[in-house]
């Protein structure tokens, strides 16, 4: 079968949660472009500190609740929080609405995809051949508990004339699964030659209802 699914967005409702939460049905086209506004200017800004994920939260029209999960919260924390709250004024200018941004450190880094998908880039983008870099993160997250890892890079590798797609795996990627908790995570790297593509896919557990034992099939 196909693989062009983003794996959260298969299982949302079923056990990923959505990372906007907020319903309008008048201010829905504006509410969805100053979220992507927000992440890109969050992504951009914070390339170094690790973002796993941002959520988003409206409670009113005029105030906007943003949680950061980053590997290094320091980074966005600041000297006495002097750079996230310079961040939340400008957010407030920018928006013109009541920022809030509250930091969270990842649980386990090892085992979230949008972090080993930054880290296989930043080694790409330090010249570190793809093939080594993906083997040296795949193999630290199956020994931190992953069941199963992949990691795909696309683009001109090694500043080849045609582009290519180079993938690593191991373990278990049972992506048309719905129970199988898989993390999907897409960065670029930016190197001379051009961006290239990183994927990654980590698959933690399997979630079954209560008194299931894992391993059988339902």
């Amino acid at each position: 079968m196909g693989q062009k699914i983003n794996p959260v967005g298969f299982r949302i409702g079923v056990n990923k949660k959505w990372e906007s939460n907020w319903y309008s049905d008048e201010k829905a086209p504006e509410y969805v472009a100053e979220d992507h506004e927000i992440r890109e200017l969050i992504g951009e800004r914070y390339r170094g500190a690790g973002i796993a994920k941002v959520s988003i939260e409206r409670p009113r029209d005029d105030r906007i609740s943003i949680i950061i999960v980053s590997a290094r919260p320091g980074i966005i924390i600041g000297k006495g929080g002097n750079e996230i709250n310079k961040f939340q004024r400008e957010l407030s200018d920018t928006t013109d609405r009541n920022v809030n941004i509250s930091v969270k450190e990842a649980n386990d880094p090892h085992l979230q995809a949008q972090l080993i998908a930054q880290e296989v880039a930043f080694q790409i983008e330090n010249r570190i051949p793809p093939s080594r870099a993906m083997k040296e993160v795949i193999s630290r997250s199956m020994n931190k508990g992953a069941k199963g890892v992949k990691v795909k890079c696309s683009g001109r590798i090694g500043g080849a004339n045609l582009s290519r797609s180079v993938s690593q795996d191991e373990g278990r990627i049972p992506l048309q699964t719905i129970r199988a908790d898989i993390d999907y995570g897409f960065i670029e790297a930016r190197t001379k030659y051009g961006p290239i593509g990183v994927k990654a896919w980590v698959f933690r557990e399997e979630i079954l209802p209560e008194g299931v034992p894992e391993g059988l099939s339902l």
